[in-house]
């Protein structure tokens, strides 16, 4: 029998039925539930007030995703343990969380479960991804490919435009001009060898990215 977790966690899912199956999860292993948030906002609110040993988080969450919470708790200092959890694309999502300071990713298509292992992993001090981030690339299809040469800003106008938001809505939400926001615009479609908004769209869909 494992030994029993003494930590506290924070749960960030727009899904109270997933936030439930966490929880559950963590509990059963002796861990504590300070909280639970609904969108990007509240996560930080959530992780402020109750300072937990372990975030987890999920990419697809309103306000701001699952990355972003992780960058701005990185940038302010919180050096806690975050997972981050995704239904959608791994390869994608898991280098980003990397790339944000996460300390693991767990594909909720793999199982819950994972993220026992994955806190445990990190506890020791070890990362915990579902693939070699340094060797990866060799082995994506054209299309990740394309995807992960996409910058971090040209990803957060991507992800607004699916969400329907148009120019002047990112450019104010970003705090940057219209102009910039063209000019990521552009190069994300180039980059994706997307033509019109409908090849995009079309893209996304197939590789997951929302």
């Amino acid at each position: 029998m494992s030994e029993k977790m003494n930590m506290s966690a924070v749960i960030i899912d727009d899904h109270p039925l997933a936030r439930m199956a966490i929880r559950n999860l963590l509990e059963h292993e002796g861990m504590s539930v300070l909280g639970e948030a609904g969108d990007g906002a509240e996560a930080l609110i959530a992780v402020a007030k109750f300072q937990p040993d372990v975030v987890i988080v999920d990419v697809d969450i309103p306000v701001m995703s699952g990355i972003e919470v992780v960058e701005k708790l990185r940038k302010q200092q919180f050096n806690q343990i975050i997972i981050v959890v995704s239904a959608k694309n791994d390869h994608f999502y898991g280098k980003r969380s990397a790339d944000a300071g996460a300390n693991a990713f767990i594909s909720k298509k793999e199982g819950m479960t994972n993220i026992l292992s994955a806190i445990r992993a990190a506890k020791n001090g070890y990362s915990y991804f579902p693939f070699s981030l340094n060797t990866f690339v060799g082995s994506l299809s054209s299309e990740q490919q394309m995807l992960q040469s996409l910058s971090s800003q040209e990803i957060k106008v991507m992800r607004a435009i699916l969400a329907g938001a148009d120019n002047k809505k990112i450019a104010g939400e970003m705090f940057i001009s219209n102009k910039t926001v063209s000019t990521y615009k552009s190069r994300l479609m180039e980059k994706l060898g997307c033509k019109s908004l409908m090849e995009l769209f079309s893209f996304a869909n197939r590789n997951k990215i929302g």
